[in-house]
């Protein structure tokens, strides 16, 4: 079979991309001859058009196509978006799955003219942002999500990479127009007003209240000056719940396309700041107050165990460094430095989904607008707890015991 390349970038479709995957010889080999080959367009995310293929005879032979859009889907065409981004997402899978291939899902091709990456398709997995809605217990979570960010932040860095080897990978990983995106969306539109913010207005009184703190803005733009400017390590720069696929046994990470050499406590960070947004969603979502406890018990567990587990896996790196030039003392001290760095990094990210735009489902989808509120409101003060007080937290523990402990402001007193 004979691979059919484009001549130049084109949308597709569930017919074309059909058409696409049979005309590529190691696509069209996933499946046997004879198969009625179908696709179904599954993309339900911000930037991309994703499609489930799947041969109607057995659908255990499949895969996912991805591509990227010229544009914002959830804006459309007058926020234009460079479709390189594919080219950073297929180069980060290739880097995750050789340093973590137990959770990273396996590329099987990539288009440089389509801008389109085809790779496993993990359907006997599920979002975890949609399994934390429901209130489903994941007991390896905490165990893989720390594993995976330990081997693919550590060894990207400058601890473990040779001094030119890393240079050429900060290079190789420039990523502009999507830090623009996280620099607008999490660290300056939601605290001036936009139109692009997109909080419900019930909670207007405490956005207001948000946005007219100059000390809170102040340690917002400490921590957008570290996203913009600290070169740690190869991050996979939107690391939600959203881009964590799951079931009980398996963890993948997916969707690198924000990568870029950044600080390793934006990924850590962002983790948190998703576990800290399903509690705040909890408050209302589960009724039953023993069931409600037992399930945040569980969420509070995942970041505490989470970054036990990361620490545990980052101390096979220091086993490499100059002992002389990074002794103990230094070693610890990093370590602190990056708790703390992901403790503000996450701040930001908790208080952006719920007054920016792209909110998450796991307070947005609260149908009941008092409900809704109080979840908003809950979410809002860990944020500021979790930002204003960052550099007093010095364990893991003490940082989930006191965010935990903030009550919503709303209804207004």
């Amino acid at each position: 079979m004979a691979t059919i390349e484009y001549a130049e970038y084109q949308a597709l479709n569930e017919k074309t991309v059909v058409d696409y995957v049979m005309a590529h010889e190691k696509l069209a080999k996933l499946f046997q001859p004879g198969d009625t080959v179908v696709a179904s367009e599954v993309g339900d995310g911000n930037l991309n058009l994703v499609f489930k293929i799947h041969a109607e005879q057995d659908p255990k032979r499949t895969l996912v196509v991805k591509q990227a859009l010229p544009y914002v889907r959830l804006v459309g065409e007058s926020w234009p978006l460079p479709t390189d981004r594919a080219r950073i997402e297929a180069q980060a899978l290739a880097v995750e799955y050789e340093l973590c291939p137990d959770h990273t899902p396996e590329v099987y091709h990539f288009d440089p003219v389509m801008y389109l990456i085809a790779m496993r398709n993990l359907d006997e997995h599920i979002i975890l942002r949609k399994g934390l809605i429901d209130g489903i217990v994941y007991p390896h979570l905490a165990e893989h999500v720390g594993t995976f960010m330990a081997k693919t932040l550590a060894s990207t860095s400058d601890l473990v990479l040779a001094y030119d080897e890393k240079k050429e990978q900060v290079g190789k990983f420039i990523n502009p127009e999507m830090c623009k995106i996280t620099e607008d969306l999490v660290f300056t539109e939601p605290y001036r007003k936009t139109e692009r913010n997109a909080y419900h207005e019930e909670i207007t009184p405490q956005v207001r209240a948000f946005q007219a703190d100059d000390a809170l803005r102040t340690e917002v733009a400490k921590m957008k000056e570290k996203f913009m400017t600290h070169a740690q390590a190869l991050i996979h720069g939107d690391l939600h719940t959203g881009s964590i696929m799951v079931n009980q046994a398996d963890t993948y990470v997916i969707d690198p396309e924000f990568a870029f050499y950044g600080p390793m406590g934006f990924d850590i960070g962002a983790f948190f700041a998703n576990i800290l947004l399903s509690y705040a969603s909890h408050e209302v979502r589960t009724e039953d107050e023993a069931t409600r406890k037992q399930y945040r018990d569980w969420l509070k567990s995942v970041i505490v165990d989470t970054w036990h587990v990361f620490v545990r896996e980052f101390k096979a790196t220091w086993d490499q460094v100059d002992q002389i030039n990074m002794p103990k003392a230094y070693q610890d001290d990093y370590m602190l430095r990056l708790l703390q760095d992901a403790v503000g990094l996450g701040a930001c990210k908790v208080m952006r989904r719920v007054i920016g735009l792209a909110g998450v489902e796991d307070i947005r989808g609260i149908e009941d607008v008092e409900k809704k509120s109080i979840a908003a409101s809950l979410a809002l003060n860990m944020g500021r707890k979790m930002l204003m007080e960052r550099e007093t937290f010095t364990t893991i523990e003490q940082l989930v015991e006191t965010v935990t402990a903030c009550t919503p402001s709303y209804p207004w007193q």
